[in-house]
This record gives C-alpha cells, structure tokens and sequence, in this order.
C-alpha cells in the first residue's frame, strides 16, 4: 500500500474533520469552518483519498463516523492542540518572552501561597510564562516522573521518591464549624473531640482526606463523612449550610467568612502541621527559567524563617 504523505494533511481540513466529528452533520461543520457545504464536502473527500480511509457514512440525518474516522479525528484534536500551543509560544517569544516553565501544584499551594509568590517571581522575571495546573498530590509527582511538568508541589504525606525535593511552604490545619456549633467557643480541640460529628471532607484522592483519615485511625475511630466536595470553597459553603463540619489549612478559609459565619479552632498535635514541597526530577536538565523558578520556591521558607 502506498504510504501516506502527511504533508498532505493541512490544518483547515484537519478542523473541519473535528468539527464533522463532533456535530455529526457536515452543513453545520462547513459552518463553524466559514465554508460553503460544497467546500467542505471536497475538503473531507480529499482527506478520505489522502488517507485511505472512509471517515464518514452519509445517514439520513447527516454524517456517521467510521472506526477510522474516529481514529483519526481523535488525532487531528492532538494535532490542532500542538498547533495552538506553537502559535501562542511564538506570540509569546515574539512579545520577548524567553522560556515557558511547567509547574503542577496542588490545591493548597494554589489557593494559600502561589498567587503570591508567582506574582513576586513575575514581577522580578517578566520575560518568563508560567503554564501552571492545579492537581492532585499523586497527580502533581507523576507529572514530574513523566516529564508533563518541570516543578511540581505537593503535600508531605505522599511519597516522591523519584524526585528531588526542597520544603516550599507550611500550614496549619484547623476545624472549621458553623459559629453556633458546640466547639465554636473552645480555644483549641484535638482531632478525637471531632469525630462524633459529621464531616464535610474533599473528594476521595486528595492528600488532605488521606492526612485526616490516618489521624482519625490512629485514635481507633473513623471519620464521619456526610458530604465529599472537590474544592476548599465547597467545604466552606456546605459548613456554613450547617451540613458538617470540616479540616481545612487556615490560609484556605476567605477572611470575612471567619468574620461573619465560621469559626477556625487551632487542632492539637504534630500531625496538624504540613509542610508542602517542591520538587523535579533532575535539578540539572531544568531549563534556565525553570531553574531560576525551583531555586525560587526553594528558598522561600527559609527565608521566611
């Protein structure tokens, strides 16, 4: 068989090939595409001769992949993406931008210490993108490992063994409960004089749940959880709802919320302090902005100390 030249392959008709995918119908392709159904119908028709494939089935009612086209659109999706993030890097490098850096973090970095520290980083290195994705712990280590992201951060509980790793940031756990709850007057409280109350944790996978899982065990009781969200502004809201009760690193909690209608009660006990850490996976093969970025973060706590 005669092999396929991807040269052959441009862009537009890759688009249109998603779109065809997507709404099953090639009038309303040609459409998003700004071309005329005649137009659009040649298009696929040489990308069927191109390829060798059949990607379509003309029904009724429109348009019906065939296992190739699905196939085959499916990677003209990855094709378009690579496409998009060249043009935005070579906007970015036109406007003087040197070097772009992956950088995976979890929720608590996100929300209590990056904006901040970005900001700062930025301000000092203008000519440095930063592409940052808000992730799980295990997630944001795996990223690392499999070279998806240069710097990842993650909490202290999950094991990152194949990476090098440097202390970021630390926090402080605390319960978080309705003003009217029966422990909103206490000064402090320990992880057991909570347990008898429902819970509103985070969503199973997260390295916070797996933290106050293992303390819960550790006093032969188990968390009662009522209600599992995915977001630390979910847990606040449902607290505020009075639907439970819930842990959280005080930074995370909005301050007029504290002001108005919850209430933060220090939690006894090492195993309410956290310390999040940087880490990559060979300090040496970083790129020059990602190296300038890990030392960065690196040496924040310390000199914070």
């Amino acid at each position: 068989m005669e092999v396929i030249n991807l040269l052959q392959l441009d862009l537009a008709s890759l688009r249109l090939l998603v779109l065809a995918a997507k709404t099953e119908n090639l009038t309303q392709a040609a459409n998003s595409a700004h071309m005329t159904v005649s137009a659009a119908s040649k298009r696929l028709a040489e990308l069927e001769r191109v390829t060798h494939c059949t990607l379509f089935t003309r029904v009724p009612r429109g348009l019906q992949l065939t296992p190739a086209g699905r196939g085959l659109a499916e990677h003209a999706r990855t094709l378009l993406d690579v496409a998009q993030q060249m043009a935005h890097d070579a906007n970015d490098y036109a406007k003087g931008v040197r070097g772009h850096v992956r950088l995976f973090a979890n929720t608590s970095a996100v929300i209590q210490f990056l904006p901040a520290d970005l900001a700062s980083f930025l301000a000092a290195n203008p000519h440095v993108r930063i592409e940052l994705e808000e992730a799980l712990s295990d997630r944001t280590i795996h990223a690392v490992e499999n070279g998806e992201a240069e710097i990842g951060i993650f909490a202290d509980n999950v094991p990152a063994p194949g990476l090098h790793t440097q202390p970021y940031r630390r926090d402080r756990l605390v319960v978080l409960v309705p003003q009217t709850h029966l422990l909103a007057q206490r000064s402090s409280v320990t992880l057991a004089d909570t347990l008898d109350f429902d819970y509103v944790a985070l969503n199973q996978g997260s390295s916070l749940l797996r933290r106050i899982n293992d303390a819960a065990a550790s006093t032969g009781k188990r968390l009662k959880v009522r209600i599992q969200v995915s977001s630390f502004d979910g847990i606040c809201r449902m607290i505020e709802a009075g639907l439970g009760i819930g842990i959280l690193p005080l930074g995370s909690v909005h301050s007029e919320l504290l002001a108005s209608k919850l209430r933060a009660i220090p939690l006894e006990g090492e195993w309410a302090s956290r310390t999040l850490y940087v880490g990559v996976a060979d300090a040496t093969r970083l790129s020059p902005e990602a190296a300038n970025l890990y030392r960065y973060l690196s040496n924040l706590e310390v000199a914070l100390a």
